[in-house]
């Protein structure tokens, strides 16, 4: 079996489109929507192609119509994209936001699966690290083999006992210091970290023409450009 894990695809349709990697199935770990100019088309082709969808901050604060709890340098990007997304989007769409579960477990290839957002203790907030001492306490509390979060887009595999736990990085918004978007695989019991570039330049366009200040509009394109966040 052979499966895709994505996480953080953020409104950006382009390396969605890209990824052409042929799969069983298709799991994502939250945060959909905001940042990115299309989130409606990103809900409408996951709800067409995915198997498993988990609820991220930000499907949370554009389903409820809440603060996502963003950290400071991304507060205002995330209210203004959350603003374009409240309006834009249908009632269908915040609906199937909202009724997004929060984490999910199953088995596949004899192995227990969890997937959740942030952390398995808080599923939609906490930032963990990959080398934070926290991950520890949250794997023992997980029943299950592999243990699979997004959120901070900073892909990594860590091994704790007898668990592994796995974030596979931002489809749409990489925060590593570089453009190309990041997934993970499954196949055949062994898990992969991949890059895949996708012309981020069509995203950039695509937010140049939101009606959204100039400043949200620069900071966006200098954090999809370089996977930094902005610098003032």
């Amino acid at each position: 079996m052979k499966i895709l894990i994505i996480s953080d695809v953020h409104g950006n349709a382009e390396p969605l489109n890209a990824m052409t990697e042929s799969y069983d199935e298709l799991w994502v770990l939250g945060d959909l929507v905001n940042y990115g100019p299309e989130p409606a088309y990103v809900i409408r082709r996951l709800r067409q192609r995915a198997t498993l969808i988990v609820r991220g901050n930000h499907d949370h604060a554009v389903g409820y119509d809440v603060d996502p709890r963003c950290s400071a340098p991304f507060r205002a990007m995330a209210e203004a994209t959350r603003q374009h997304a409240l309006k834009t989007l249908s009632e269908e769409d915040k609906h199937f936001l909202r009724d997004l579960p929060l984490t999910a477990s199953v088995e596949r290839d004899q192995r227990r699966f969890f997937l959740c957002h942030a952390t398995p203790s808080d599923p939609l907030f906490a930032y963990c690290p990959p080398d934070s001492r926290a991950w520890v306490d949250e794997s023992a509390a997980v029943d299950a083999d592999v243990i699979l979060v997004g959120h901070t887009h900073l892909p990594f595999v860590r091994r704790i006992g007898n668990r592994t736990v796995v974030n596979p990085g931002s489809l749409g918004q990489p925060k590593e210091g570089g453009p190309d978007a990041s997934y993970a695989v499954w196949q055949d019991g062994e898990l992969t970290l991949r890059k895949l570039k996708y012309p981020v330049d069509r995203t950039i366009a695509k937010i140049a023409d939101l009606p959204l200040p100039t400043e949200i509009t620069a900071a966006l394109r200098h954090l999809l450009e370089t996977g930094r966040p902005p610098t003032s």
